[in-house]
């Protein structure tokens, strides 16, 4: 597809943040959206307030349960399955929107076959969400006059993460609310530019703008915007390259603004890997602990120390301008990549395929310069350019120089011609519980730390307020193994162990326990599972088997 994007190929949300006060029916699924994301956080409890209905799909009582009408208390890894079977009561019903389905849908019947024995007794059996539960979601879903999703890495970071995605997307499309102000699908993205990396094409198996690099028309496009050749084979995505590293297939690796050594499930086999590599070169503002065993570090400013755009997780692009200058010797992302190529083209060889210029890039491009070339290269966002966003964001699709952006996608159809209903089954987790390890982990966030520690571990403030990892057990297992409360145990895997201290709390289940993943002293992800989802090839970092263990 060259041309917009549709909301599963970007992985964006289909409507905006503010709009979350125009639903009546708000479903958050595998998103602690409070900690996680608490600006939006704040919109979901605003909109209670005015009378929206919230419902909750979550193993641990997350905060957002205090306010919501329905709370669902999946096992972890049986997302898929409690979603068919929401679309199974509405269907069984007659509460979908039947319209809808007839004018912009597809492949209807498939999906009905698919889910007709997903019954709300079925999903009982394998979620633990009682049946009756199940039948007043749905009804109250369907009955929603907007009715919007929100999902993060809960529901994506399992073997059947796509699976999970595309029944969600079932249920919108068969309640008719993609389109449709304070509905849609909308998944919240974790970090301020990550939607903007995805749109520039930051995955091995695309050009900027989801353009599919075995596409002929998309790779004779970008030869003649880049001057180059071009190849149309997809390169590895980020969880297969460990493995390609221990079996010889890569020698250097450059790793920008990640800490893998940290954040990637089964994480010492990750560090392994990066340790047998010739060449491991590493760009953060911090030393992380991945640099620590780079080659080569390369200092990188921060946002506020360079110019650009960022694109959030509601498509909203939006002007970065330098407030003050980096660092010593850091540097803007942009200056070091361009500073590499420069030196890479004056000691060229035949191993390095360039643009035939021989003077390319001999002066840097600015940002205003790169995105420019943006524009030329999506025409989701031709309509843009820093005089516009001077003073203004604008949310993508903007084809045209006067074209006010697209806040809500959908409204007008869909770029394929018709919603495809998915007829997805359910297969449950790749690791599950058993004699030797009879508990099943979960991860997720707390609300004053982020993502590895990198930068909140170095405010006073946030430290002090969530200062080490910890277990949450329920009494039943914690009673089991003679454990009192904020006593030491050890946490192990197939994989690996860490040591650290419990909570003893009801927030979760029997059988399941609960450790955040930000503490590079007891890494969560030294435990977790790295199997991934047969199609993007995402991690199933949220479920494993492990034992506790008394110190």
């Amino acid at each position: 597809m060259t041309g917009l994007v549709t909301v599963l190929g970007s992985g964006a949300m289909t409507n905006t943040i503010n709009g979350i006060l125009d639903s009546d029916v708000m479903l958050v699924i595998g998103s602690n959206t409070t900690e996680t994301h608490p600006i939006i956080g704040l919109r979901m409890l605003a909109a209670v307030k005015n009378g929206s209905k919230l419902i909750v799909a979550d193993p641990r009582r997350i905060k957002l349960c205090d306010s919501a009408t329905h709370w669902m208390q999946q096992r972890p890894g049986t997302d898929g399955a409690l979603i068919n079977a929401l679309c199974h009561v509405i269907l069984r019903d007659g509460l979908e929107d039947k319209e809808y389905i007839a004018e912009r849908a597809e492949n209807f019947d498939l999906f009905k076959e698919a889910i007709a024995e997903c019954t709300p007794e079925w999903a009982e059996k394998i979620t633990n969400v009682p049946a009756n539960l199940i039948e007043d979601v749905a009804h109250t879903f369907a009955k929603g006059k907007a009715a919007g999703i929100y999902y993060t890495m809960g529901i994506t970071q399992h073997t059947s993460g796509t699976n999970n995605v595309y029944a969600l997307a079932n249920l919108a499309i068969i309640t008719g609310n993609l389109g449709k102000d304070g509905a849609g699908l909308n998944p919240l993205r974790g970090q301020n530019n990550v939607q903007g990396a995805s749109d520039m094409g930051c995955q091995p198996h695309v050009f900027p703008g989801y353009q599919k690099c075995d596409d002929a028309t998309a790779k004779a496009k970008f030869a003649e915007i880049w001057d180059c050749k071009i190849t149309d084979k997809a390169g590895l995505m980020a969880t297969e390259v460990g493995d390609a590293i221990m079996e010889g297939k890569i020698a250097g690796l450059w790793i920008m603004g990640e800490n893998p050594v940290l954040s990637d499930p089964n994480s010492s086999h990750a560090k392994k890997a990066f340790e047998k590599l010739d060449c491991l070169v590493v760009q953060d503002i911090f030393l992380t602990e991945t640099a620590e065993i780079a080659d080569v570090v390369l200092p990188a400013a921060s946002f506020a120390e360079k110019d650009g755009t960022f694109a959030n997780t509601e498509r909203k692009v939006q002007r970065v301008r330098r407030a003050v200058p980096p660092p010593g010797d850091a540097r803007d992302d942009l200056s070091i990549i361009n500073m590499v190529s420069n030196r890479m083209l004056g000691n060229r060889n035949e191993g390095y395929q360039g643009a035939t210029d021989p003077v390319f890039h001999t002066v840097p491009p600015f940002a205003s310069d790169v995105f420019d070339e943006i524009t030329k290269c999506w025409v989701a966002m031709a309509g843009m350019s820093y005089d516009r966003l001077e003073n203004e964001s604008l949310a993508w699709p903007c084809p045209e120089n006067d074209h006010p952006g697209t806040p809500v996608l959908h409204k007008e159809g869909f770029p394929r011609g018709k919603a495809w209903l998915s007829a997805v089954t359910w297969n449950g987790s790749a690791e599950n519980p058993d004699d030797e390890y009879p508990l099943m982990l979960t991860t997720g966030r707390v609300l004053y730390q982020y993502h590895t520690g990198t930068m909140t571990r170095r405010s006073e403030v946030l430290e002090k307020s969530a200062p080490s990892a910890y277990v949450e057990m329920n009494p039943a297992d914690a009673e089991a193994l003679n454990l009192i409360d904020k006593e030491m145990v050890r946490a192990t895997s197939r994989r690996g162990k860490i040591e650290l201290a419990v909570r003893i709390t009801d927030r979760v289940n029997k059988g399941l326990v609960f450790i955040p993943f930000h503490y590079k002293e007891a890494s969560v992800n030294l435990l977790t599972n790295d199997a991934l989802d047969p199609h993007c090839k995402i991690p199933e970092a949220k479920v494993c088997a492990i034992k506790i263990e008394k110190i």
